[in-house]
Parts: C-alpha cells; structure tokens; sequence
C-alpha cells in the first residue's frame, strides 16, 4: 500500500517550553508526532495543508537569504566552540531562527541526524538552500574531524557573496532606475504635454519645420501606441529569458557577446573571476582535493562562455598539467591571475594567493560598478535633456516665426 506523504502545519512546544510553529511532511497525525517527538518537540495541534492551499503557502513562505545563512553557521561555530553535542546545537538553531522556511528545514534536519543521518547528508536534501559548495565544505569538516574550520570558512565566503550580491543590485538597480524614469517622462510628455501645444501649432496657418512635424508624428505614435513602448521593454526581458532557457546555442553566444561589451564585459568578467576565485580558495583551504575544488567552483560561474573556459582547465588539470599552465590556456583569465596562481603553486601557499586574487577583483568591482553608475547617469540625463531641447525648439520656433510675420 502506497503511503501519501502530505505537508502538516503543527504548533508545538519545544523542550525549554517555547512554542514553535512550522510545517512538515508526514504520512499522517501519528508519523507527525512521531518527527516532532525526534526533534525534542511536543506536539500540540496540527493540520494537514490541502495541495491548493499548500501551493499558497510554498509561494509565499519566505526565502532563505544569505544572511539567514550567515546567522545559521555562525550559530553553529559558536556552539561547536563551546563543546555542545551536534544535536542540542541543532535543536537550538531550529528554535531561534527567524526564518519560517529554515525553521522548519532545520525541523527535518535534526530528525535526520537523530536517526543516524551525518550533518552534510541531512542538508543535501536542500539543494536550493543549501548548495554543494556548502556540503562539500561541511563534508571535509566531518572527514577531517573539525567543523569550526568549515563552518568558518563558510562564514567568510557567505559574508563575501552578501557583499557581492550588494554591489551587482546596485549595479543594475539604479540605472534601470533611472532608464524606467525617463522613459516614463518621455512617453508622458509625447502622450500628454506635446498634444495640448501641437494643436496651437496647427492652428498658426503656416508650413512647419521638419524637427516640428517630426515632434508632431512622434507624439502621435506615442498616443496611439504607448502600450506598446511600455511593454516592449518587458516582453523583450522575458522572450530573451524563454529563448535563452529552451536555446543552449543561443545562449552560449549571448553570453560570448556579453563579455566583449565595452563596459559590461570586464564587469561580468572580474565578477566571475572574483566568485570562482573565493569559492576555490575555501575549498582548498579546508582540505579538498584541487579537482573536487575545481568541480564547486565551477557552479559559481554562470557565463556559459565562461565556464567552457573552466571545462578546459579542469580536464588539463586532470591530465596532469599545473593549475597555472591550465588557466593559462583556457584563454579567459588575464595574465595577472595566471601568474599568481603560479606563484602560489611554487610556494605552495595557494589558498593565501587566491584570496588575494579575490579581493583584488572585489575592489576592481566595486570601482567598476561606480564608474559605470558615474557614466550612466550622465548619459540618461543628456538623453533627457536633448529630448526637452526638442521639444523646446520645435515648439517655439514656428510660434518665434509667425511673430516675425506679424505686420506691426
């Protein structure tokens, strides 16, 4: 007999006698009471969440963010630096997140590991919370028999991706901003201002300017079609995201084209570069072997051109050749990063190099990412500002004419 496993959402009281709200799957009111009882939680009332409500509550549950998981592992180096057993550190981390959706993730965790799962296996059942970057680093904690080191390295590495993450949002927030502005300025000035001043116009009796009628059509388009020029921005976003999804050709050349841009493309360079680099660098600190460090690393990179590059140096590098020689002939990586790589490979201290190489592209980002909002908005701002002068001088310079026509 097939058993159906559903989502339940309970209230219970944990051991320190706390009430603790969550959802979780059982096969039924007892198998339910019996994870809660795993868990060290008493069980005081539950429901079962229906496949259309449970949908609702999956849309809407909180995501985890990477500071969630910031908190999460500081929490838990801390308590393995003070001797506490995996289990109460675990129990004590479900109860005092924030976060619903790890809250509950953390429910199922604690059941896991209680019932002989390690650490790395009962987080492997999240991979959209939890990456493989994050299970590799656990799991060479658990080999190794020291965990605060990788929950310490996976402290760094978070608190560097949130400050990545920061500076990429406000590299396109704020000139998409500032494009969605005057375009919006634009479309209501041809939609709503122009039509009031071009009907005094027509009415002058006198052979307009080309710049005049050109405002004139220009307006009428705009009125007639304003739907559309709104729209358009949107449609293209998600048809370039349809194509790109369905089109692995496609794709790959977009993203060749996307590092070629002028300003674009060494932005989406370093950040690559800086993300990879990070990433193999806490890896190979903790103890991992360079090619499973090459393998997480690699789902870092999100540029198809790029990790095409990664694929060559991974295969080089399982062929025998340094890790110098192989970034060096993938053609993708400036010279600087390949030569310290070798320097770090001669000294063996290449987890210190990588780190440098990393916070060398963070900064190089962060000055990329200002350089670029300093000559964006310049550029909006001309392009309002020719906009306006034409405007200004299609509408006066027939009104200017017809005063030189006047008969005083």
């Amino acid at each position: 007999m097939e058993v159906t496993i559903q989502p339940y959402k309970y209230k219970a009281y944990n051991a320190k006698g706390r009430p603790i709200r969550g959802v979780v799957s059982a096969a039924n009111e007892v198998d339910l009471y019996n994870q809660l009882q795993g868990a060290g939680m008493e069980l005081v009332s539950c429901t079962p969440v229906s496949a259309k409500t449970g949908g609702g509550i999956a849309l809407f549950r909180p995501k985890v963010k990477v500071r969630d998981l910031i908190q999460f592992f500081m929490h838990l180096q801390q308590m393995q630096g003070a001797g506490v057993p995996m289990l109460e550190s675990l129990a004590d981390v479900r109860d005092s997140a924030e976060n619903q959706t790890l809250k509950d993730i953390m429910t199922d965790v604690h059941r896991n590991v209680s019932d002989g799962s390690s650490l790395s296996e009962a987080l492997a059942a999240y991979p959209k919370v939890f990456s493989n970057l994050y299970i590799s680093l656990i799991q060479a904690g658990e080999e190794t028999g020291d965990l605060e080191l990788s929950y310490t390295q996976l402290i760094i590495y978070l608190k560097w991706l949130d400050e990545m993450q920061s500076k990429i949002k406000k590299a396109t927030r704020y000139p998409t901003i500032l494009l969605v502005t005057v375009i919006l300025t634009i479309t209501v000035m041809m939609g709503y201002v122009v039509p009031e001043i071009v009907g005094f116009i027509k009415n002058l009796g006198q052979e307009l300017p080309f710049y005049t009628t050109a405002l004139m059509s220009t307006s009428e388009f705009f009125q007639e079609f304003w739907w559309a020029i709104l729209s358009a921005p949107i449609l293209a976003a998600i048809g370039y995201k349809v194509v790109r999804k369905n089109s692995e050709g496609f794709a790959y050349q977009m993203d060749t084209l996307w590092l070629r841009f002028p300003i674009a493309g060494p932005l989406i360079r370093k950040i690559s570069i800086a993300r990879y680099a990070q990433t193999f660098g806490a890896l190979f600190s903790s103890g991992i072997d360079v090619l499973n460090c090459l393998r997480s690393a690699q789902q870092t990179v999100t540029n198809l051109a790029l990790l095409e590059a990664l694929d060559v140096v991974q295969s080089q590098v399982q062929s025998g050749s340094p890790l110098s020689t192989a970034f060096g002939a993938s053609g993708e990586f400036p010279t600087m990063v390949t030569r310290m790589i070798k320097i770090g490979e001669e000294s063996g201290n290449l987890t210190p190099v990588l780190n440098q190489v990393s916070e060398f592209y963070t900064k190089d980002v962060d000055e990329a990412v200002q350089g670029l909002i300093t000559m964006i908005e310049p550029m909006l701002t001309l392009l309002l500002g020719v906009m306006i002068l034409w405007i200004a001088v299609a509408v006066f310079g027939p009104i200017y004419s017809s005063f030189e026509n006047i008969d005083f």
